[in-house]
């Protein structure tokens, strides 16, 4: 089966001493946990600059400071068993809030209404139980 469309996302990976942000989902057809950087759609009309400021104030209500783009990356998987295909911007930047690195975690509300857990990890906690995603993610931050 392939996916319907092809989504434009714009993510910013948010560091925080030597972790990341990110936020914490399960597919249950794979039985394993992924982590994302929080971000979400571009809208039409909008940069992928603009739409990752606006997904994190909507997502945790803190405006970014400076960002800057670390490469695009091309991810077509399998979530729930429905096939996804999508296009992904991804920015480094920090909140202009630098107390909010303090946090231990976030809570993500999505569009949808749905509550995510965001937290701090390590890129090197990652492994094949607990996935960062998108796929290539990882190598991107190891050449940054």
């Amino acid at each position: 089966m392939k996916p319907r469309r092809i989504r434009v996302i714009s993510i910013c990976v948010i560091w925080s001493e030597k972790r990341i942000l990110v936020f914490e989902g399960f597919d249950s057809i794979k039985g394993g946990f992924y982590y994302r950087p929080l971000g979400g759609e571009v809208e039409p009309g909008e940069t992928s600059q603009e739409a990752v400021a606006r997904e994190i104030l909507e997502e945790v209500g803190l405006e970014l400071g400076a960002v800057r783009l670390l490469g695009v990356l091309e991810n077509v998987f399998h979530l729930e068993g429905e096939p996804f295909h999508e296009v992904v911007f991804v920015y480094q930047g920090s909140f202009k809030d630098v107390l909010a690195g303090r946090r231990d975690e976030f809570t993500v509300e999505e569009d949808n209404g749905q509550r995510l857990r965001a937290v701090w990890r390590e890129p090197d906690s990652f492994d094949e139980k607990h996935r960062l995603v998108p796929e290539g993610l990882l190598a991107l931050l190891r050449n940054r």
